[in-house]
């Protein structure tokens, strides 16, 4: 993952090797393959070898996800996080995933904008 004060940001998108290269050509980043089951997602770089974020096929893994950048928001309470943007009217749109120890869900909020609620703790 990127900086935590940063956050981490993803692009959900059915062909990710396109659009790779458009961010490729547009902005000058580098993208280094992800291996996924049976295809490549994307860790995309800018110039100074940053970490931008991730471009990735909506398929596999990612078949639930919206389509489009997700910014991931870090919080330290996860549990409280969640029980409270679902109180506020906001919806979790995918089951809690992990990855390493950190989990994360992706929520809509009640404007029907969509973020990933993102943990490093279990």
């Amino acid at each position: 993952m990127s900086d935590p004060n940063d956050g981490w940001r993803d692009l959900t998108v059915d062909d990710a090797i396109a659009i790779s290269d458009f961010y490729q050509h547009v902005l000058g980043w580098t993208k280094v393959d992800v291996a996924m089951d049976g295809y490549s997602d994307f860790i995309m770089k800018d110039s100074k070898g940053n970490v931008m974020g991730g471009i990735c096929h909506r398929k596999g893994a990612n078949n639930d996800v919206p389509t489009g950048w997700t910014p991931y928001f870090t919080t330290a309470d996860f549990n409280h996080a969640l029980e409270t943007a679902i109180a506020q009217g906001g919806e979790a749109i995918t089951e809690v995933r992990h990855h390493g120890a950190a989990r994360f869900v992706y929520i809509k909020d009640p404007s029907r904008a969509t973020f990933a609620l993102y943990s490093e703790q279990k």
